[in-house]
């Protein structure tokens, strides 16, 4: 597989792969003290987490989990989630999306890597705003 592009999607880095299956493929890392997403859900996506390093709070239809490297968060559609990582220590891992799709999300709403104060940028007011009015668009429905 070969990395297309890498982005600041909502104070995570995240990195996408072209593949040839009906799925998406990310590796992202999460710095620490980094809020994740607002809680959401997927009505026809399947979500996967593995961590390969550092620890994520994840949050699963209200209850709490901390995934270490090796575990493995298997997400079925409509199940409520976000994560976070409340740690002093960068957090990386690898997303799966299935079917293919939600690559589009990052795509839409990051800011390239390339550009000064990326980073920062991916948690501004204009982009929050951003993800509330077209998240849907992508199968992501926001709990807010």
């Amino acid at each position: 597989m070969k990395a297309i592009e890498t982005f600041w999607v909502l104070g995570h880095k995240v990195t996408n792969y072209e593949t040839t299956g009906d799925y998406d493929f990310s590796v992202g890392e999460t710095p620490a003290h980094t809020q994740g997403p607002p809680p959401h859900m997927h009505n026809k996506l399947s979500e996967t987490f593995l961590i390969t390093e550092g620890e994520m709070e994840f949050m699963l239809n209200g209850d709490v989990k901390i995934a270490k490297p090796g575990d493995l968060i298997d997400l079925p559609p409509k199940t409520v989630h976000t994560f976070s990582n409340k740690t002093d220590k960068t957090c990386k891992w690898v997303n799966i999306h299935s079917p293919k799709g939600f690559r589009g999300f990052f795509e839409f709403v990051g800011i390239s890597v390339d550009k000064q104060n990326a980073q920062k940028d991916s948690v501004s007011e204009s982009v929050i705003k951003t993800v509330i009015e077209k998240a849907a668009d992508f199968d992501m429905y926001l709990k807010l």
